[in-house]
């Protein structure tokens, strides 16, 4: 597999040079200054793949170009809105960038409860707390039927943590819930999140999907004839939150997606940490079904816990067989080369925890750490070269 690593471009706090020092050889970004909807222009992407290059490094995914919310509810100017992502997949393909990774969240990217989650050895982690959440859904949003998303148990507990919160802790718990994460598409304020939320409910989870094939019968052509490979990122969580239609959050769901658009240049994002939230996803069976239409891998390992809530623990210390996981897909990667196709799977270590200096460092994103995802990359580079060693040995009788 590739080493990459996730860049926010020329302002992220972790260099370029930062990242050669990791030994990471490609990069996964996007041009995060042009507003969602908007076409990247061919000159502003051939820009930023010099610029990366201009290090010795690969641009190698774009994650991601976002999508409006009004292609995902097929509304308002969504034509324009198609028409302006078909120019920025053909412009990524002209500048020599075969992979695209997008996702197809409704109204909030990926969502944690707790951005500084204190662990016991003092790093922080990423962090999703289902009472928490529950908590802002129903006592602060007051989302009509929220209460019935969750069981009595778990209404207690949010009741209870609310009540123990300080006005600084709610207003903190809204920012990290609604305010955006990296990569997201913006944020919201309380009546804004409010009318999306509706919005997407009357959708309902068929029409979610049905929007979502419909994108796809639009795009996997483009990408076709752009020589690029389109790969969705799961939901995250792999549950439905206020209410919200999902609609790739289970391998039914990757089947049917796959099903939907027969196409190798239609994929999927095998993101670790988001299916490996559900306890029902199997991720080497996956590997395994999957295979030859993964073109991006995120490894990342979470703790789980019995109510949905999780925390993101160690690379190789979760809930998630990351050794089995990775020596499934390097078997993949086997399977390509007999075949004749040459595309390694670029694979890059999803977040990490903070430590040391960093924590507390102004302008890092969360997650997105130098020193922990350093640590992490490390830690699966020394699983792969292992794994691959032991492929290589001679069997003796």
């Amino acid at each position: 597999m590739q080493q990459t690593w996730r860049w926010f471009g020329p302002n992220d706090p972790v260099s370029l040079t930062n990242i050669v020092q990791a030994g990471a050889t490609g990069i996964v970004t996007s041009l995060h200054h042009v507003p969602t909807g908007d076409a990247w222009l061919l000159r502003e992407i051939e820009q930023r793949k010099q610029e990366i290059e201009a290090h010795g490094l690969q641009w190698s995914v774009v994650e991601s170009i976002p999508l409006h919310n009004d292609l995902k509810t097929r509304s308002g100017n969504y034509t324009e809105l198609l028409e302006n992502y078909k120019t920025s997949v053909r412009n990524v393909g002209a500048a020599g960038i075969k992979v695209v990774c997008y996702n197809f969240m409704p109204v909030v990217d990926w969502t944690r409860t707790n951005l500084d989650y204190e662990l016991p050895n003092a790093s922080r982690a990423l962090r999703f707390e289902m009472s928490d959440f529950a908590a802002y859904d129903v006592y602060v949003l007051q989302r009509s039927g929220a209460e019935q998303d969750y069981t009595p148990e778990v209404l207690a507990r949010a009741k209870q943590r609310l009540d123990a919160m300080t006005t600084q802790q709610r207003e903190q718990l809204e920012k990290n819930i609604i305010a955006g994460l990296p990569g997201g598409e913006g944020s919201y304020d309380r009546d804004s999140i409010r009318a999306a939320i509706a919005q997407f409910i009357a959708l309902g989870t068929q029409g979610m999907r049905d929007n979502l094939f419909a994108f796809l019968h639009e795009i996997i052509p483009v990408a076709e004839e752009a020589g690029v490979r389109m790969c969705i990122h799961p939901d995250d969580p792999p549950f439905s939150l206020f209410g919200l239609p999902r609609v790739v959050s289970t391998a039914e769901d990757a089947r049917q997606l796959l099903d939907a658009a027969p196409s190798m240049h239609n994929g999927i994002t095998l993101c670790a940490g988001s299916f490996g939230a559900r306890a029902d996803n199997d991720l080497i069976a996956m590997v395994r079904e999957f295979g030859p239409r993964i073109h991006f891998v995120h490894l990342r390992n979470i703790r789980r816990e019995d109510d949905g809530s999780f925390f993101e623990s160690e690379h190789l210390d979760g809930d998630n067989d990351m050794v089995g996981l990775i020596a499934a897909l390097l078997d993949e990667e086997d399977n390509r080369r007999a075949q004749g196709r040459l595309d390694l799977i670029p694979m890059r270590p999803d977040h990490g925890h903070t430590m040391a200096d960093e924590i507390g460092q102004a302008g890092l994103n969360p997650g997105y750490s130098f020193g922990g995802r350093m640590k992490g990359l490390a830690e699966l580079r020394g699983v792969m070269h292992a794994l691959e060693h032991l492929r290589r040995a001679p069997t003796t009788d």
